[in-house]
């Protein structure tokens, strides 16, 4: 198993639990978590396609990166908003190790 299928394991249904909600949540004070949703659903897609392969998720994680500031958390929002970017960013370190 790779180290990315190990955290996806570990993050993944938080994700898809936390994303939703943040958005709802924070979407009208922090628009950029929009797009951060509407990548993640197109990240999910692409894992669930991929099943038990490595998906191609460079583009996602590069606008991730950009969007998100190398998810830099603003300093007016939940643990769940916090928790969103950081296992963003542990699935993408993992991604590329």
């Amino acid at each position: 198993m790779t180290i990315f299928n190990v955290v996806k394991e570990q993050n993944w249904e938080k994700l898809n639990l936390y994303v939703p909600v943040v958005a709802r949540v924070h979407g009208g004070s922090h628009p950029e978590f929009l797009e951060v949703k509407r990548l993640f659903d197109r990240l999910r897609s692409k894992v669930e396609a991929a099943g038990a392969g490595k998906p191609d998720l460079q583009d996602e994680f590069q606008e991730l990166r950009r969007i998100t500031n190398d998810y830099t958390v603003p300093e007016d929002v939940c643990e769940s908003y916090e928790a969103v970017y950081r296992m963003l960013a542990e699935l993408d370190q993992a991604y590329y190790g």
